[in-house]
């Protein structure tokens, strides 16, 4: 498997330096797919989710609650999945790429969701999303 880094200082359209923030590699069970067989079942999800962010670390003070920190992406990955069945992995990828950039320090975000357990390997898809396009 291909690991990803997480890349630093983006620039935004205005060319303000922009920070990435990422979490890679996220696997949990879900309820997904449109199949017949996919339906009341789970299947092991992989998210890796990317988040280029305004970036000003003086303002942050040091302080969590000032930062867009992992555990917001991850509750709210969480919180997606927990409504129930999802019919297409690109649903899922709007909603978490729509949660993401409602934060008020995202301005990009790029979403790679991949259904583990269909054959052979990975499916999956890849969005990207800005702060424009919100």
């Amino acid at each position: 498997m291909e690991r990803r880094l997480g890349h630093v200082s983006t620039a935004s359209a205005t060319g303000e330096p922009l920070d990435r923030i990422f979490v890679h590699d996220y696997v949990l069970e879900v309820e997904i797919g449109v199949h017949h067989n996919e339906r009341g079942v789970t299947q092991r999800v992989r998210f890796s989710v990317d988040i280029d962010i305004k970036s000003d670390p003086t303002a942050l003070e040091d302080d969590i609650d000032r930062t867009l920190d992992y555990d917001y992406v991850i509750n709210g990955i969480k919180a997606i999945i927990s409504r129930g069945h999802i019919n297409l992995v690109e649903t899922l990828a709007e909603d978490v790429a729509q949660h993401c950039i409602s934060h008020p320090r995202a301005e990009r975000v790029e979403v790679m969701i991949e259904k583990l357990d269909k054959d052979p390997g990975s499916v999956g898809v890849q969005i990207v999303r800005s702060k424009q396009e919100a």
